[in-house]
């Protein structure tokens, strides 16, 4: 059996709100393997979202570590190490409004300090927006965001996609394209999947489904 690519010890989130303490995550464990299709399900509120931020280097634990092969992301550049080797697809497509599909999909690779103009053309026919480089994102649906929004977390070839609520903006027929999507593009390029939802029926999706309840991994 091959050596987890991400993998967290006693992952421990606590935030101070005011004069009180919440502590969102209680000790978290848990293993990825390479090319695995994890899917982390709770209810709203139950740390699904901190663990995926944690995971991805968007923010720091209170206590515990999280490791990318083997390596402690603590010891790493994080900036450099989440541009080069993970993806991310958020529910809010965090698409910047000023430019355009194309040149979304490229901010990837822009920061790398490359300019790959044709595979973002690439990408985003291969998501079904061949036709819409040009076009902003106030200009395009939320299912064609969320498009641009995968072809801009596949810019860089990354080893790891994380999802966090990719489909929580879209209506049901939507929301099935765009897994449809996800999959056969994970597929594709065989990187890991990570992915957090409310949703059972999403969560059908995973090879594996975890829930968290109240901080922990069940």
């Amino acid at each position: 059996m091959s050596d987890p690519i991400l993998s967290a010890r006693d992952l421990r989130k606590t935030y101070r709100l005011g004069k009180h303490t919440v502590e969102v995550l209680k000790g978290v464990n848990l293993a990825v393997r390479p090319g695995e299709v994890v899917v982390i399900v709770g209810a709203s509120g139950a740390g699904k979202s901190t663990l995926l931020h944690l995971l991805g280097g968007l923010d720091k634990p209170t206590t515990g570590d999280v490791l990318f092969e083997g390596a402690r992301l603590s010891t790493l550049n994080r900036t450099r190490w989440r541009n080069e080797r993970v993806g991310f697809v958020f529910q809010s497509y965090n698409l910047l409004p000023e430019l355009d599909a194309l040149e979304n999909v490229c901010v990837p690779a822009m920061v790398a300090g490359r300019r790959e103009v044709a595979r973002g053309r690439e990408l985003l026919a291969a998501v079904g927006l061949g036709d819409r480089l040009e076009h902003r994102p106030a200009e395009l649906s939320g299912g064609e965001q969320q498009r641009v929004a995968i072809a801009r977390a596949l810019m860089n070839k990354p080893t790891l996609l994380l999802a966090d609520e990719p489909t929580g903006n879209l209506d049901d027929k939507t929301s099935e394209t765009i897994l449809d999507l996800l999959w056969k593009m994970r597929a594709e390029t065989g990187a890991t999947l990570v992915m957090v939802t409310h949703d059972q029926h999403v969560a059908k999706r995973g090879e594996r489904v975890l829930e968290i309840v109240e901080g922990r991994i069940r």
